[in-house]
C-alpha cells in the first residue's frame, strides 16, 4: 500500500521529514512557504496515527517510523536522501539512521530529541505522560518549550491541532517509545554531516543539551541557535529556519 505524504518541490536535493509529537505533515507553520521548490523535494511523512494516517493501524513506535520512512524512499525511488526531524522525529531520523546509515546523506534535527533516553523527574513524567488524555497538560508543555512567550491563540491553535489529528493511544504510545529509547551507543561516531537547530527559548532542548549529546557523539556536527524562537521556529521564525536548512543541504 503507498504510504500517504505531502511533497513539495521537485528539485534535485531530497529531503525526507519528520514532525514532532504534537505536529503532522501539515503544522510546520508558514515554513511550507518558504521552501526552495526547484533545488528540492521534500517529502514530509504523517506517523501512523497521525494527520493522513491516522486510521493506519500500527505500533506507533520509532522502529516502526523507521520502516515507514524506508518504504517511502523506495516507493519515491529515491536511493539516498536527507533526513529533517523536529523533536521527537528527531530522535526518529537517527533510528532510520542506524537502520540504513548507507542511504543518509545528511541529518537536520530541529530543537531533536538526543538518541539517549529522555531523562524526566516525576512532575515531568506526569505532565508529559497525562498529555494523551488532558489538553491542559499539552498546552502547558507548548508553553514551556517556547519559552512562555506565545500568545494564548497560537497555543489554543497547537493544542487544537494536536487533539485533531492525532490518536490519543498513538500520541501515548510514540512517548513510551521515543522517551526511553537508547541510540547513543549505535550512533556514536557516525561521520553523517548534521546539523542541530535550537531556539533560543527553548527551555526544554538547549544548545547546552545538544552540546552534550548530539556533539558529543557526531564528530561533524554543528549546532546553530535561532534567535527569537522556542521549539517552534518553523512558526515563530520560519524564513531563519528555511534559510538555515538549505544552506546546510547545498553545501
Amino acid at each position: 500500500m503507498a504510504i500517504a505524504h505531502r511533497r513539495i518541490g521537485t528539485g534535485p536535493l531530497r529531503v525526507i521529514v519528520l514532525h514532532d509529537w504534537f505536529g503532522t505533515s501539515a503544522n510546520w507553520g508558514s515554513v511550507l512557504d518558504h521552501l526552495d521548490p526547484e533545488g528540492f523535494s521534500y517529502a514530509f511523512l504523517d506517523y501512523r496515527g497521525y494527520g493522513e494516517r491516522r486510521d493506519v493501524a500500527g505500533r506507533y513506535s520509532l522502529p516502526e517510523i523507521a520502516d515507514d520512512v524506508l518504504e517511502l524512499a523506495d516507493q519515491l525511488g529515491w536511493d539516498t536522501f536527507s533526513l529533517l526531524g523536529h523533536s521527537m522525529g528527531g530522535k526518529a531520523v537517527q533510528q532510520v539512521l542506524v537502520r540504513a546509515p548507507e542511504r543518509i546523506e545528511k541529518l537536520i534535527g530541529l530543537a531533536p530529541v538526543p538518541a539517549s533516553p529522555y531523562a524526566m523527574d516525576d512532575q515531568t513524567h506526569a505532565l508529559f505522560h497525562g498529555a494523551a488524555e488532558d489538553p491542559e497538560k499539552r498546552r502547558t508543555i507548548l508553553d514551556l518549550v517556547t519559552g512562555n512567550r506565545a500568545s494564548r491563540h497560537w497555543l489554543d491553535r497547537m493544542v487544537a491541532h494536536s487533539l485533531a489529528v492525532s490518536r490519543p493511544e498513538a500520541f501515548a504510545a510514540y512517548l513510551a517509545s521515543w522517551q526511553p529509547a537508547d541510540l547513543s551507543a549505535a550512533v556514536k561516531g557516525n561521520t553523517v554531516p548534521v546539523l542541530v537547530l535550537v531556539g533560543e527559548y527553548d527551555l526544554a532542548l538547549t544548545a547546552e543539551v545538544m552540546r552534550a549529546t548530539w556533539q558529543a557523539w557526531y564528530p561533524n556536527c554543528r549546532i546553530v541557535t535561532i534567535p527569537g524562537s522556542g521549539h517552534y521556529p518553523p512558526h515563530e521564525t520560519p524564513v531563519a529556519f528555511a534559510t538555515e536548512v538549505e544552506a546546510f543541504l547545498r553545501a
